[in-house]
């Protein structure tokens, strides 16, 4: 059972999320306004948001960006729930911070797989943490259990779905890894090839990792992505 919390100033849409995710046994909590949800997440800590994002007063992507500013709502995997569905408005909701974005209306299975899918990797430690597989490659070392990385001598904060993406990245280091493999292993289902998802995640997960000189991810047009653990050179092409 998983303790989720549910920001929505519609209030038919929270009961409506409440009740379909109550049937799977999670224990979930509602606020009717960000700023109530803010509170709420910072007092309880919950293993999952569910987060609006047209809200008066303060609206969803702001409430994202104030959770994983603090450091005790950071690591909670964070899943928008707005009518908002231009590529655009995604971008927007993953670079606030969002694992996962689905636009209403929604169906109730989708909306339950997804929140399956991210409370796969809630809790203390995300799945990959206890699979047997080494967790260092190159100049790269993951912390599973502060949800960091260490590059080099720099330890960087990641997100539960950054974690998972470099994770599978590195299992897979020197080979390309198409967006929809990602999608596969770090969502835990199988959805369309959205390209625009893992286009922002590893926009920031790049962000986290690069120095003013040094790259790890590359780019394989047509193909997907690389983890190139020894690191390679700014002026490459990537």
């Amino acid at each position: 059972m998983a303790r989720i919390l549910v920001i929505d100033d519609d209030q038919a849409i929270a009961e409506l999320v409440k009740v379909n995710l109550e049937l799977l046994s999670h224990k979930v909590e509602t606020a009717s306004d960000g700023i109530k949800g803010l509170a709420l997440a910072q007092q309880n800590h919950p293993d999952l948001i569910v987060l609006d994002v047209m809200m008066p007063d303060l609206d969803g992507f702001t409430v994202c960006q104030r959770l994983r500013q603090n450091p005790t709502t950071h690591p909670i995997p964070i899943l928008m729930l707005t009518a908002l569905g231009m590529t655009k408005d995604k971008v927007t909701g993953f670079d606030s911070g969002a694992d996962d974005y689905l636009v209403k209306p929604f169906e109730i299975p989708e909306l339950q797989v997804r929140v399956r899918a991210l409370l796969r990797r809630a809790g203390s430690v995300p799945h990959s943490a206890t699979l047997p597989e080494i967790l260092t490659a190159g100049e790269i070392t993951l912390i599973p259990e502060n949800l960091q990385a260490k590059v080099k001598d720099r330890v960087v904060k990641l997100t539960p779905t950054e974690f998972e993406i470099l994770h599978c990245l590195m299992q897979h280091h020197g080979q390309t890894v198409s967006t929809g493999k990602l999608l596969e292993e770090v969502w835990g289902y199988s959805p369309d090839d959205d390209v625009d998802t893992i286009r922002v995640h590893i926009r920031h997960l790049r962000t986290r990792l690069e120095t003013a000189d040094r790259k790890y991810i590359k780019t394989v047009y047509g193909g997907g992505y690389q983890l190139i653990p020894g690191g390679f050179n700014k002026g490459s092409k990537a």
